[in-house]
């Protein structure tokens, strides 16, 4: 019997996409609320930075906490599209 699946989204795209909006790269990974739990706290640690920063500190220094969880949110977009694609075509060759 020849089960036929869905190939998972390129690691690229991906990954393209979740530079492009925050959470939008595990969406496509099929894991919206993982997506959607990143976005939020991306929204909460940059807020909570930004009202707690020296007035003297740059944007980025103001917005650090947020501005980190968008980078473990690409990271982490973008390893797990590496993983799943990766799980697929061996699958594909064994197969």
């Amino acid at each position: 019997m020849n089960i036929v699946t869905r190939p998972p989204a390129n690691p690229y795209l991906v990954l393209l996409a979740a530079i492009v909006l925050p959470g939008s790269g595990q969406v496509m990974n099929r894991q919206p609320v993982r997506g959607l739990i990143f976005l939020f706290f991306i929204l909460l640690l940059g807020g909570y930075t930004l009202q707690t920063a020296a007035p003297d500190v740059s944007i980025v220094g103001k917005l650090a906490g947020g501005l980190f969880v968008y980078a473990m949110a690409i990271f982490d977009a973008y390893k797990t599209a590496r993983v799943r694609h990766a799980v697929w075509a061996a699958t594909r060759r064994t197969a």
